[in-house]
């Protein structure tokens, strides 16, 4: 909540504090946040095993971001669904579903950026 006794400044750094609280809770909470951040790590291995180019460094990081946020964003939307109706109801159910295909769509998107990286890399060794 805004402190109104807050400087600009002051409300800014309080706002990053809360950001962070926020990432810390999803990273080290959320099981399907730390499964994407254990791919990030093993697609950023790949990066150096593959020597990738900066440009498919950069396309691989926005992915990689991609579906962190949407996974993020799936996360909240589960938990507002969850604290506004806590037993079962088809409504609830499904606008979960479809939050549940925020972060799928993402991953998705972000195979097809890894196949137009690595799959000529791939191809190149055999």
């Amino acid at each position: 909540m805004k402190n109104p006794n807050d400087s600009f400044l002051r409300g800014r750094l309080r706002s990053v504090k809360y950001a962070f609280k926020g990432l810390w809770i999803l990273v080290t909470t959320e099981d399907s946040v730390k499964v994407q951040l254990c791919v990030a790590l093993i697609a950023t291995i790949l990066g150096f095993v593959f020597n990738i180019s900066n440009t498919e460094w950069m396309l691989q990081f926005l992915a990689i971001g991609l579906v962190l946020t949407a996974e993020a964003a799936n996360t909240a939307i589960e938990a507002i669904a969850d604290f506004i109706h806590p037993e079962y109801h088809k409504k609830i159910g499904l606008i979960k579903d479809i939050g549940a295909g925020i972060p799928t769509f993402a991953a998705l998107i972000s195979l097809v950026i890894a196949g137009f990286i690595y799959i000529p890399k791939i191809l190149l060794l055999f």
